[in-house]
């Protein structure tokens, strides 16, 4: 409990008492946090050493911080963008009862009940607000921590957005993703006053007790990942060897949601290759269907044989008529051996002389054969 004899000290020591509260507020969090979004005192009693000599009135009530996204809320799979969310407290007293029955009290009780009053109605300021944004989905994730967003008297908003920082994965389905928001502030939960005596300046030794405490709200929205086609590589075939100029036959698919008109792929030929054919036309895909583009790459003589990933990009026309470029799309291929190159361009050689082989064979059997029957002829 804390006690003033000026109202003057009191704004200053409601900020400090916020800041210790919040920093407690996130012990409590799991079990104090409403699914309504309404206002929630994280202690219901009133601690044993603040005692009330003097109360003169229960008031009911509290703040109400809400929420409101501003700006676009739809995105593209792959972007890193901010949500700016506006904050204004419409807190309300919802009602009060007086502890004392106005006709027994003296002009000095009155004045005191009077003077409390006016002091409860600050129990709907929302202070030190520390705003806590989580995604609900894995495809979205939050970068940053909480944010501080000051104190709300009722009626007042925020000067300035607070500002969430969010990437929405590469992966990401199209359609609605949940956000929720958490919001822990101090407020001021009772008030306690008595004083000396009252007199045309005012009451004498007057001393205010202010109990705070710590309130949370949460609430949930949706931000929306827009459709498009998307494009994966999910076949390649062709032999590629060092020093050497071959065809790739590379299948693509639109996986997306929407058909893809007139789409044109282009590959980027870094080193190891290059190629003077780095353009196919794919034509209209719809969602789920795959066509092959093939390109011409010649290998360097000097490149190494292993595994290497080439970047493509497909240019195509949406569903309203705008060119639209995808995301990079790779095509995964290898780097043969040469020595794989000459014992497969061997291959035919061994195989036709075979061939003769068996072929000379057999033709000496049936000559033998004819031989020997003319001679039992004979």
């Amino acid at each position: 409990m804390f006690k003033m004899t000026d109202s003057r000290y009191a704004l200053p020591i409601m900020a400090s008492l916020a800041v210790l509260l919040l920093f407690m507020a996130p012990v409590h969090a799991a079990s104090i946090l409403p699914s309504n979004g309404e206002f929630t005192a994280a202690n219901a009693d009133l601690p044993d050493f603040f005692n009330f000599d003097d109360n003169y009135y229960t008031v009911y009530g509290g703040p109400d911080v809400t929420a409101t996204l501003v700006g676009d809320n739809e995105f593209e799979r792959g972007d890193s963008v901010t949500l700016n969310l506006d904050l204004m407290n419409k807190g309300l007293i919802t009602g009060f009862e007086s502890e004392e029955d106005k006709k027994f009290l003296d002009k000095l009780e009155q004045k005191l009940q009077s003077t409390e009053m006016s002091y409860e109605a600050q129990r709907t300021t929302a202070i030190g607000i520390v705003a806590v944004l989580t995604s609900l989905d894995p495809d979205v994730d939050v970068k940053s921590g909480p944010q501080e967003a000051g104190t709300l008297v009722s009626g007042q908003q925020t000067e300035s957005p607070v500002k969430f920082n969010i990437d929405i994965s590469n992966n990401a389905g199209s359609g609605s993703y949940p956000m929720r928001l958490d919001l822990y502030y101090g407020y001021q939960k009772n008030v306690q006053i008595n004083g000396d005596n009252e007199t045309d300046l005012g009451i004498t030794n007057m001393e205010v007790g202010l109990w705070y405490d710590v309130g949370t709200q949460n609430t949930t929205f949706d931000i929306y990942v827009e459709d498009e086609a998307r494009f994966e590589v999910t076949n390649v075939t062709g032999e590629l060897y060092p020093d050497s100029e071959s065809m790739i036959y590379v299948t693509y698919k639109n996986v997306g949601d929407l058909p893809a008109k007139d789409a044109t792929v282009r590959v980027s030929a870094a080193d190891p290759f290059s190629t003077t054919d780095d353009q196919a036309f794919l034509g209209t895909l719809e969602s789920g269907e795959s066509t092959v583009a093939v390109f011409n790459l010649k290998v360097d003589d000097l490149a190494v044989p292993k595994a290497y990933a080439l970047n493509s990009e497909v240019k195509y026309e949406d569903v309203d008529g705008h060119d639209q470029i995808s995301d990079t799309v790779k095509i995964k291929t290898d780097v043969l051996p040469a020595s794989a190159k000459a014992d497969g361009s061997n291959m035919p050689v061994i195989i036709g002389a075979g061939v003769v082989i068996v072929l000379v064979v057999a033709g000496y059997f049936v000559y033998r054969s004819r031989y020997s029957k003319k001679d039992g002829d004979e």
